[in-house]
């Protein structure tokens, strides 16, 4: 859980973070937003893009379908706020509770995530997580130069759960087979075009009652193997 990769993706979120907070104080608005709208755009061409990996499209939607349910009952979105409320002091969707969530689901949902960890884990590969500091770290500052602090939060989750996944590697080296990885990254892909949708001020989507889904979809693949 402590490899060095995992402690560098969370200290590149802290440190763009620290870099946007700085920004945000001598941006003027209009500058931020258009900052904000380029990451946001970018965030829904790469969720398409991996959209598009789908193998089985019915399954992406049944496991979207029942894990929004799922977090809809269990309310994890509005977890996760009351959270980044519990350690701002505050109440309600403040700009730091949008910076928490939106980068934490950002930063996580998405094949380089359970890729990198499961690489490191295993064979102690830890290139792709390293890319993805890079990745996180720069999209951080552009995020924190709208929301502040709460992106700096995110670091923790970052840290937390990529560690997770690299403890439980070797158990989780299966979801790296194309069966199990392409509606995994389909499914993700989805997600992110929500949050990009959501950045841009579309829809208030609820991405975060979607993460269930994200366990669903492994369900439903390994029925379907079983199956055949």
């Amino acid at each position: 859980m402590f490899h060095y990769a995992v402690l560098v993706n969370a200290l590149a979120v802290v440190v763009g973070a620290s870099v946007g907070i700085t920004i945000r104080r001598g941006l003027k608005d209009e500058y931020r937003r258009v900052l904000f709208t380029s990451i946001a755009l970018v965030t829904l061409g790469i969720g398409i893009k991996m959209a598009l990996k789908t193998e089985e499209f019915l399954i992406v939607l049944a496991s979207l379908a029942l894990g929004s349910i799922v977090g809809e009952v269990t309310n994890i979105e509005e977890r996760l706020e009351k959270l980044a409320n519990f350690v701002e002091k505050s109440e309600g969707k403040t700009d730091f509770v949008r910076g928490f969530v939106t980068s934490s689901l950002l930063f996580l949902v998405g094949p380089m995530t359970i890729l990198g960890s499961i690489s490191i884990g295993t064979t102690g590969n830890a290139e792709l997580i390293l890319i993805k500091s890079l990745m996180d770290g720069l999209s951080s500052i552009v995020i924190a130069s709208v929301y502040g602090y709460g992106v700096m939060m995110s670091a923790a989750m970052v840290y937390i759960v990529q560690g997770l996944l690299v403890s439980f590697a070797k158990t989780l080296e299966f979801l790296s087979t194309p069966h199990y990885l392409n509606d995994f990254t389909g499914l993700g892909g989805l997600m992110i075009m929500a949050i990009g949708i959501r950045m841009l001020e579309i829809k208030e989507i609820k991405v975060g009652n979607m993460l269930p889904a994200l366990i669903i979809v492994v369900v439903l693949d390994w029925l379907k193997l079983t199956s055949t």
